[in-house]
């Protein structure tokens, strides 16, 4: 892992003030997926659309083939025959990632008549379980609905991440890894953002999958 986070903070060395909570934010994702939990994601806006694209790149093959093992790829022959084995050489050993913006009929329905600080954190009570993790992403650090998602998570006994900026809001303190980007505009914030995921699912896909790119 090392080696692929210097290699990293060579094509953005700006973010060499971040070079120890990006490999916290990788060995505690990595951990998680190794331990069969689930990693869930949060953000408001464009970090609403990052919480969403990473869960795409969990969820399926980033930079690597994922195939099903022997004894998957038979079963599904076994059941389904020609049409089952197409099937099975079609899909791909994923994560379990859930986005937390992924349910819009009950985001509308508990922000109406409950409290919309609570959209995330109502869900996580719902879904998540000790021995998960929370990827929660503010580029000001002071989102009250992923405030809230950071402290559920830790009265569930789950681990947090945030993904923010660097003007050290609120959610800092309820997070237990911060990677605080070195910028303070939201568009700029923004622009590290996306490399930093990246590079943990780049990461922890070849941590756990190894094997042919893709």
């Amino acid at each position: 892992m090392n080696g692929e986070v210097e290699q990293f903070l060579e094509r953005y060395p700006a973010l060499s003030v971040c070079r120890e909570s990006l490999k916290t934010m990788i060995e505690m994702v990595t951990e998680t997926f190794r331990n069969g939990g689930t990693l869930f994601t949060c953000g408001n806006g464009g970090s609403a659309a990052d919480s969403e694209h990473i869960c795409g790149e969990f969820l399926k093959g980033f930079r690597m083939l994922r195939p099903l093992a022997a004894d998957q790829r038979e079963r599904f022959d076994s059941l389904f025959g020609v049409e089952g084995a197409e099937t099975a050489a079609k899909l791909q050993n994923g994560l379990r990632c859930i986005s937390l913006l992924s349910h819009p009929a009950y985001l509308s329905a508990f922000a109406n008549d409950v409290d919309a600080e609570l959209v995330f954190g109502q869900q996580l009570w719902a879904l998540g379980r000790a021995g998960d993790v929370l990827l929660a992403i503010s580029t000001g650090g002071n989102a009250a609905n992923v405030k809230r998602a950071l402290m559920v998570a830790k009265a569930l006994g789950m681990r947090s991440i945030l993904l923010t900026g660097n003007r050290h809001g609120c959610c800092e303190a309820y997070a237990d890894c911060v990677v605080a980007v070195p910028e303070s505009e939201t568009y700029r914030i923004q622009e590290y953002h996306l490399p930093v995921y990246h590079l943990l699912c780049m990461t922890v896909e070849s941590r756990l999958f190894g094997g042919n790119k893709a």
